[in-house]
């Protein structure tokens, strides 16, 4: 390992390091493949922190439209990062830090800000050894304190923006001992038309890895099915690793069942084998079975739930549509998501809305679709439909209770109206002279002092809450008594923010500023999602109740 302190390296930094790769396409499933491995050595006994490579130029994903790159997903201490780091959350069940992605806007923007301060003594400075020293620094960071880190590549082998982040790796694999480091490539083996199993997309996308100087150790094929036997042995043959080294990641209905599969196929003995953990492992009976008691566990009822938003695209939604799920396994129930699009909620989803069991109103940012997601947030409120705000959803919801019961005519978010004569919704006082844009987002884990003897009690089970927040617009302080009228009560604060909103004249109406979506995890469903769960099993039914209704 270098001992140049130009690169910051502590030798005793992370002990295992599995680096997973993915060639032939993207969208494989890289991360569920990386998560369910952590998952297992999680299982085992070991200590297991994973880390997400973004060969993008954004510093964080923020910016980035759900519509190309799915939701941001928010860490605790506010960093905005890819879904997938959602996903190792949810699988490992640990909570990540920003530092846990690396992306190369942030890798480039920290080598250029130390080559302005002169730390680099009047070198030239190079995307090596300079870029591919912070990269692995990064790495090894993030692994303090784990057994095995796994590090995501994400993007495809051969893709130019990846090329700083693998020669990183192949150094990485000269400075480490052999068994201290694993090399996992997940590629695509698609059916041919007569039903042959095709392995020449493996072999190109092995070739290409191979020709930056990094040689694979287990490889893991994303088809349709399990691999055959002989296509195990073909690619086994072409691409120089032992078959027992080659495993199979058909398809599954569900991606909390990826754990159960390659366990089957024996990926987890065979990296701890490779790494040298197998006698460090806890025996076979004392690990733990928890993940697949819970994912396997039956559904004796089932909801339709109505998810009101503007991305026609489930990964905008990703966290959400986990957390239901989360909510359906801790109350064994089969939990229906209906896409409602905002922006054609009258012309083409009314029948939609009018038979789900329950309403959910996301976040998001913009003026496009909030209209209807007020006409949702109405039906559910006049209808006594179980309904759950969340960030925008809960402000639409403010802008709804004003216009439609208080009579506000033409109450809006400052945010997206400017010149409405009634903003409900507004900066605070303290955020108006901040000029930059960032500064005024509330980011990250924030706690919430819940009201006693509210719904927002009785929900979390105590006084006060932790969530996770992003957003910059809140209510109104000016409007706040004149708010609470008429059924509706602000039942969480935060100092003078509201936080939970409520309604004492429905039987569950639930709006939240922040994104509890987030924390929710298989083995610890978040306590809002589950309680609109049971609200709608304990709800009317809903065809009968809404044969007639018309937004």
């Amino acid at each position: 390992m270098p001992t140049d302190p130009d690169t910051g390296y502590d030798p005793s930094l992370g002990r295992k390091f599995v680096f997973v790769t993915g060639g032939v396409m993207s969208g494989l499933g890289k991360g569920i493949t990386a998560a369910s491995t952590g998952r297992l050595l999680s299982n085992a006994g070991f200590d297991v922190t994973a880390v997400k490579v973004d060969p993008y130029l954004n510093v964080d994903a923020g910016t980035m439209n759900p519509y190309e790159h799915g939701e941001v997903y928010v860490l605790k201490d506010g960093g905005e990062v890819d879904l997938d780091l959602g996903n190792y959350e949810r699988f490992l069940g640990t909570d990540m830090t920003f530092d846990h992605n690396v992306t190369t806007g942030k890798t480039y923007q920290h080598v250029i800000e130390r080559e302005r301060a002169g730390d680099y003594l009047g070198k030239t400075v190079q995307i090596i050894p300079h870029v591919t020293d912070d990269i692995k620094r990064r790495i090894r960071e993030a692994a303090e304190g784990s057994d095995v880190c796994l590090i995501e590549i994400g993007g495809t082998v051969g893709d130019i923006e990846s090329m700083p982040f693998l020669e990183a790796l192949r150094q990485f694999a000269h400075e480490e001992d052999d068994e201290d480091i694993l090399f996992t490539h997940v590629t695509l083996v698609p059916y041919s038309k007569n039903g042959e199993q095709k392995t020449k997309p493996t072999q190109h996308s092995v070739k290409e890895l191979r020709s930056i100087g990094l040689q694979p150790d287990v490889l893991v094929g994303r088809c349709e099915d399990r691999l055959d036997p002989e296509t195990k042995e073909k690619i086994a043959l072409f691409c120089d690793v032992p078959t027992d080294a080659v495993f199979s990641n058909p398809d599954v209905e569900d991606i909390y069942h990826v754990p159960l599969m390659v366990e089957d196929e024996g990926l987890d003995e065979y990296v701890m084998e490779r790494l040298g953990l197998a006698d460090e492992a806890l025996p076979k009976a004392e690990r733990s079975t928890e993940w697949r008691e819970l994912v396997t566990r039956d559904r004796d009822e089932e909801i339709d739930v109505a998810l009101v938003g503007k991305y026609a695209l489930e990964d905008a939604y990703m966290s959400i549509h986990e957390a239901l799920k989360h909510a359906g396994i801790q109350t064994e129930t089969e939990v229906n998501v209906l896409w409602v699009d905002a922006d054609e909620t009258r012309e083409h989803h009314e029948k939609r809305l009018a038979t789900a069991d329950a309403v959910v109103v996301p976040g998001g940012f913009g003026s496009r679709g909030t209209d209807g997601k007020v006409e949702a947030i109405r039906y559910a409120r006049e209808n006594d439909v179980p309904f759950l705000g969340l960030c925008l959803g809960f402000q639409m919801a403010v802008v709804e209770h004003a216009r439609n019961v208080l009579g506000l005519e033409d109450a809006h978010s400052a945010e997206i109206d400017p010149e409405t004569p009634h903003p409900v919704i507004d900066l605070l006082p303290e955020q108006y002279e901040t000029e930059d844009m960032g500064g005024t987002m509330r980011l990250g884990a924030h706690e919430t002092d819940i009201e006693p003897d509210t719904l927002a009690a009785r929900v979390y089970g105590a006084d006060s809450c932790t969530e996770r927040h992003r957003h910059r617009y809140e209510v109104n302080p000016e409007y706040i008594d004149e708010l609470e009228a008429d059924g509706l009560s602000f039942s969480g604060r935060a100092d003078n923010r509201m936080e939970i909103l409520e309604r004492e004249d429905h039987p569950f109406f639930f709006g939240t500023q922040a994104h509890p979506e987030f924390r929710s995890r298989p083995d610890r469903a978040s306590p809002p999602f589950v309680a609109l769960v049971e609200a709608a099993l304990g709800s009317t039914d809903t065809t009968e109740r809404n044969a007639d209704v018309r937004l």
